[in-house]
């Protein structure tokens, strides 16, 4: 099944929302997400910086990350995330092989 990065900063009403709730929100989307798409978070982390929160998450198609993606955006407790498709080891071997195949000239 297919797994993507979903990176994400909280907006400054999130976090103090968070503040004053602390919960794990990781295992509570985790949730949501399962049930009612049946995607799951493999794994994830708080972090600082440019994103607050990291997930590596798995779904069944492109479609279905970027429906989550879209759900979480328009709850407006994130001002920016980022998905990004992963490929597996053996998917970038392939991939790795295939791009000798592919004609290209660089513009000089």
């Amino acid at each position: 099944m297919p797994q993507y990065l979903y990176q994400a900063a909280y907006t400054p009403e999130s976090l103090a929302a968070q503040m004053k709730n602390p919960a794990d929100r990781l295992a509570q989307v985790g949730e949501m997400v399962a049930k009612s798409v049946g995607a799951k978070i493999l794994a994830g982390g708080f972090s600082y910086g440019d994103y607050d929160i990291a997930v590596i998450l798995e779904a069944d198609s492109n479609r279905t990350a970027a429906a989550i993606a879209v759900a979480i955006a328009s709850g407006g407790a994130v001002k920016s995330a980022k998905t990004t498709p992963l490929l597996s080891g053996d998917e970038w071997i392939e991939t790795l092989k295939q791009a000798s195949s592919v004609t290209y000239t660089p513009a000089k």
